[in-house]
């Protein structure tokens, strides 16, 4: 039965849905001379600074730096537009929540889309980018599917509380950007952490970005299937994401057209 409703639930608003991931994608793009290639070419200029300023402090003595580089940038780069976005998803669209009755979180839910298209694109230029650099392919590459589910889905959990917070409270976006480069330092996207102890090392799984990139870097520069712990970690963070956000989300629904 639930999930006949759901099914059901789905049919009646996919063509908005569709709609409004179109209007997304196109929206970010609109006047731009390279329109959609930006999503590749504006990580690929500034891993390419980054690289240049990093390479003499934390890369001389390791191999595929910049590739190193890039896997981090790109997931902590997917992670900051989806739950970016998706903090305002409500509130740009406002005047159809508030003239229409639709489920609110299908406006997150499409923006998420839009960001996962966008990871998709850089994904390929990615691993173009490392094979080009000398990375090995192998099969293990496939395996770059659970991180990316699990960091969407981790994405759409914290997108449900942001998206309910910045209705009640604006400051939360110039708390979210100080936040956010925190976590960017947080999560070793431009040095290894190697250097630190056992015990440091550890910590940083406390991190849900970096056990992601962590994940990646395992598969791409290493070619070692990430251990048990790592999968649970990052299933653990996108189901716990996602069940606060919604229950955050269920909690305060009805209040949401009274402070638009």
């Amino acid at each position: 039965m639930l999930f006949e409703a759901i099914v059901s639930r789905w049919k009646k608003y996919n063509f908005l849905f569709e709609e409004l991931v179109k209007r997304d994608f196109k929206k970010k793009y609109k006047r731009t001379i390279f329109g959609v290639i930006w999503s590749m070419l504006g990580p690929l200029l500034q891993i390419m600074v980054m690289s240049l300023v990093f390479l003499n402090f934390f890369g001389r003595d390791m191999p595929h730096f910049v590739v190193f580089i890039f896997c981090g940038k790109m997931l902590f780069q997917f992670f900051k537009e989806s739950t970016s976005s998706g903090m305002q998803s409500l509130m740009s669209n406002k005047n159809l929540i508030t003239k229409m009755k639709i489920p609110k979180y299908i406006f997150l839910i499409a923006r998420n889309i839009t960001s996962l298209t966008n990871f998709i694109l850089l994904l390929v230029v990615f691993i173009l980018f490392a094979l080009i650099d000398g990375v090995t392919f192998h099969p293990r590459f496939l395996l770059l599917i659970y991180p990316i589910v699990t960091l969407t889905v981790f994405n759409i959990g914290v997108g449900l509380v942001l998206s309910a917070l910045f209705i009640f409270f604006k400051d939360i976006q110039y708390l979210y950007d100080i936040f956010t480069m925190l976590v960017m330092w947080m999560s070793a996207i431009f040095y290894s952490i190697e250097t630190f102890s056992i015990t440091a090392q550890r910590l940083f799984l406390l991190n849900p970005i970096f056990t992601h990139i962590h994940y990646f870097r395992l598969i791409v520069l290493h070619g070692v299937i990430p251990a048990w712990h790592i999968q649970l970690l990052c299933a653990a963070y996108a189901l716990t994401a996602l069940g606060v956000g919604a229950w955050f989300y269920k909690k305060y629904n009805y209040r949401f057209v009274y402070y638009m």
